[in-house]
């Protein structure tokens, strides 16, 4: 670990190379949490090893369920509704995804659980889910971290409304604890205004461990017939994918990016389509995405990224070198992630000299001359690589604390050092 800031290398070629990024943190948590409410033992292939799936993969443990996180394929023996209470509080880190599942699930057993959380954690919302908990009978201490829930051994089912205006995790959490409930489950997903795509991330994967549900033109309709184990395979990781393909696109190179395909459900392979609109060649194979920025002259874009806000961090970068300006809308969910993400790409973006406007929900990207500087992460993982994407063209670019890319891509300054 290393509190130095790490210094961007400029590429002096143009890159053309192949990569599978690491494994889904959405599949991995979430199949996860699958894995732990089936009854016997599961495997999931490829996971992803980083920050936040380990702070899943210890509250489990802490759960009762038997997880190893040093054994490739990962193996989970879940214990179907038999999850047990804490005795001791739960650390979830700095991961939002696991903290919002993890209160549906201990809303769900016979007893106290109390969640902690660290960094920006406490500060992030937790009142969508926490509402449907004490709509089911659950005692819940509040609405943010910490927070000790008493279940009452069941949530009950029946008609639930979970209001996603502020995080669309709220409904993936209900939805996953819904096939243990004491009735079948109809959720109406409320004030949802991007981030659909994760809703189906969260249904395809409760799909893979046996779960019926049927999509509803408000939300979903959930069987109550519980999980059965499975053997997965964790697609490589869209978000992450947009940092080589950002890569790709201002250094004029071309990029393969392995494992991923248009069937994917990962709503962050919008930022392909977009690169596409602005003069990218992309090709979608079977099991790859080609993403060729060679000979291109970046153009200027108009878009509303709302249902693939966190890829919008990467395609900002991408419009510092476009040769008109660009405007990304939909945004606002960016508000309440590790950062600010709004506020926090404007700064940094400005640090380097560039041209930008920060509305409430959008991005006005101007593109002019840039410079070197250190790059304040503001704690997340996201805007570290998607500013150290600028480094790759611009020289003297430093990200400060450089470990918070250790949340979900432990190796990508391995990937910078072996494209220098």
């Amino acid at each position: 670990m290393s509190d130095r800031p790490r210094r961007i290398a400029v590429l002096t070629d143009t890159t053309d190379w192949s990569i599978r990024p690491p494994g889904s943190k959405s599949e991995t948590i979430r199949a996860l949490a699958a894995a732990a409410m089936a009854e016997g033992r599961s495997h999931l292939y490829m996971p992803l090893r980083a920050d936040d799936p380990a702070a899943m993969v210890g509250a489990l443990q802490k759960l009762g369920i038997a997880v190893n996180p040093d054994s490739e394929p990962l193996v989970v023996d879940g214990l179907g509704g038999r999850l047990r209470p804490s005795a001791r509080p739960i650390d979830v880190n700095e991961s939002g995804l696991t903290a919002r599942i993890l209160l549906a699930m201990a809303g769900s057993l016979d007893g106290a659980t109390r969640i902690e959380g660290r960094g920006r954690l406490p500060q992030r919302p937790m009142g969508g889910i926490v509402e449907v908990l004490r709509s089911q009978g659950v005692d819940v201490s509040g609405d943010r971290l910490p927070i000790e829930i008493i279940g009452r051994g069941r949530l009950w089912g029946g008609q639930l409304t979970v209001d996603c205006s502020q995080s669309s995790q709220f409904a993936t959490a209900v939805m996953l604890v819904a096939p243990l409930m004491h009735e079948p489950c109809v959720l109406e997903v409320a004030g949802l205004t991007g981030s659909a795509g994760y809703l189906e991330v969260t249904a395809a994967t409760m799909r893979r461990f046996g779960a019926r549900l049927e999509r509803t033109v408000t939300g979903y309709e959930i069987a109550n017939h519980g999980y059965q184990p499975a053997d997965v395979v964790i697609e490589p990781d869209a978000s992450a994918a947009v940092y080589p393909m950002a890569i790709a696109a201002i250094s004029r190179g071309r990029v393969v990016i392995e494992g991923l395909s248009a069937s994917s459900a990962q709503p962050d392979l919008k930022v392909a389509s977009v690169l596409e609109a602005m003069g990218c060649v992309v090709e979608w194979g079977s099991h790859r995405v080609t993403v060729d920025a060679r000979d291109v002259d970046l153009e200027g874009v108009d878009v509303d990224m709302s249902d693939a806000p966190d890829g919008s961090l990467g395609l900002a970068v991408v419009c510092l070198f476009a040769t008109g300006s660009s405007r990304v809308t939909g945004l606002s969910s960016l508000r309440h992630k590790e950062s600010d993400r709004l506020r926090a790409i404007g700064e940094e973006i400005r640090r380097i000299g560039g041209d930008v406007e920060v509305g409430d929900d959008f991005l006005h990207i101007t593109p002019g001359p840039l410079h070197g500087a250190e790059i304040d992460p503001h704690g997340d993982h996201r805007i570290a690589m998607a500013m150290a994407t600028v480094g790759t063209r611009v020289a003297g670019v430093e990200v400060s604390d450089p470990d918070v890319v250790t949340k979900t891509w432990p190796g990508f300054w391995d990937l910078l050092d072996k494209l220098a």
